[in-house]
Protein backbone atom coordinates (compact mmCIF):
# COMPACT_ATOMS: atom_id res chain seq x y z
CA UNK A 1 0.00 0.00 0.00
CA UNK A 2 1.03 3.48 -0.86
CA UNK A 3 0.80 6.62 1.10
CA UNK A 4 0.61 10.22 -0.26
CA UNK A 5 -0.19 13.22 1.49
CA UNK A 6 -2.33 16.27 0.33
CA UNK A 7 -0.64 20.07 0.28
CA UNK A 8 -3.03 20.60 3.26
CA UNK A 9 -1.26 18.22 4.76
CA UNK A 10 2.02 19.58 3.74
CA UNK A 11 0.68 22.53 5.20
CA UNK A 12 -0.27 21.04 8.44
CA UNK A 13 3.41 19.63 9.03
CA UNK A 14 5.17 23.34 8.51
CA UNK A 15 2.79 24.94 10.86
CA UNK A 16 3.71 21.65 13.12
CA UNK A 17 7.28 21.92 12.47
CA UNK A 18 7.20 25.46 13.26
CA UNK A 19 5.29 25.56 16.64
CA UNK A 20 7.58 23.24 17.85
CA UNK A 21 10.95 24.75 16.39
CA UNK A 22 10.14 28.16 18.52
CA UNK A 23 10.16 25.91 21.72
CA UNK A 24 13.22 24.88 21.17
CA UNK A 25 15.81 24.26 18.80
CA UNK A 26 15.70 20.76 17.07
CA UNK A 27 12.26 20.12 18.63
CA UNK A 28 10.83 20.53 15.43
CA UNK A 29 13.06 17.88 13.18
CA UNK A 30 12.06 15.10 16.65
CA UNK A 31 8.02 16.42 16.11
CA UNK A 32 8.76 15.47 12.11
CA UNK A 33 10.32 12.46 12.68
CA UNK A 34 7.58 11.24 15.06
CA UNK A 35 4.71 12.12 13.09
CA UNK A 36 6.02 10.45 9.67
CA UNK A 37 6.76 7.26 11.61
CA UNK A 38 3.21 7.27 12.57
CA UNK A 39 2.27 7.78 8.97
CA UNK A 40 3.94 4.89 8.11
CA UNK A 41 2.98 2.84 10.46
CA UNK A 42 -0.39 3.45 8.14
CA UNK A 43 1.19 1.11 5.78
CA UNK A 44 0.24 -1.67 8.26
CA UNK A 45 -2.86 -0.44 10.04
CA UNK A 46 -4.68 1.71 7.83
CA UNK A 47 -8.35 1.19 8.45
CA UNK A 48 -8.38 0.10 12.12
CA UNK A 49 -8.76 4.19 13.37
CA UNK A 50 -12.15 5.59 14.32
CA UNK A 51 -14.04 7.57 11.77
CA UNK A 52 -14.47 11.12 11.98
CA UNK A 53 -16.52 13.31 9.51
CA UNK A 54 -15.62 11.18 6.35
CA UNK A 55 -11.78 10.52 7.47
CA UNK A 56 -9.67 7.78 9.55
CA UNK A 57 -8.17 9.38 12.59
CA UNK A 58 -4.84 8.38 13.89
CA UNK A 59 -4.04 10.11 17.36
CA UNK A 60 -0.18 10.16 17.01
CA UNK A 61 1.65 8.83 19.55
CA UNK A 62 4.40 11.94 20.49
CA UNK A 63 2.86 15.00 20.15
CA UNK A 64 -1.05 16.03 20.88
CA UNK A 65 -1.81 15.98 17.25
CA UNK A 66 -4.38 13.78 14.91
CA UNK A 67 -3.65 12.38 11.34
CA UNK A 68 -6.69 12.32 9.49
CA UNK A 69 -6.66 10.02 6.28
CA UNK A 70 -8.84 7.96 3.72
CA UNK A 71 -8.57 5.15 1.68
CA UNK A 72 -8.38 5.05 -1.73
CA UNK A 73 -8.10 1.82 -3.55
CA UNK A 74 -4.65 0.82 -2.77
CA UNK A 75 -3.44 3.90 -1.39
CA UNK A 76 -3.15 5.48 1.78
CA UNK A 77 -4.35 9.73 1.14
CA UNK A 78 -3.31 12.02 4.29
CA UNK A 79 -6.09 14.73 4.14
CA UNK A 80 -4.83 16.38 7.22
CA UNK A 81 -2.29 16.77 10.16
CA UNK A 82 -3.73 18.60 12.96
CA UNK A 83 -3.24 20.19 16.63
CA UNK A 84 -6.29 18.53 18.69
CA UNK A 85 -5.64 21.03 21.39
CA UNK A 86 -7.29 23.19 19.19
CA UNK A 87 -10.93 24.47 19.18
CA UNK A 88 -13.47 21.42 17.73
CA UNK A 89 -15.17 23.75 15.24
CA UNK A 90 -11.91 25.15 14.36
CA UNK A 91 -10.83 21.42 13.56
CA UNK A 92 -14.11 20.16 11.83
CA UNK A 93 -13.95 23.52 9.86
CA UNK A 94 -10.71 22.30 8.50
CA UNK A 95 -11.83 19.10 7.64
CA UNK A 96 -14.46 20.17 5.25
Amino acid sequence: MKIFDSRAAQEDFLAGFRFYEQQAQGVGDYFLDALFSNIDSLVLYAGIHPQIQRYYRMLAKRSPFAIYYKIERRAVRVRRVLDCRRNPAWIRNKLK
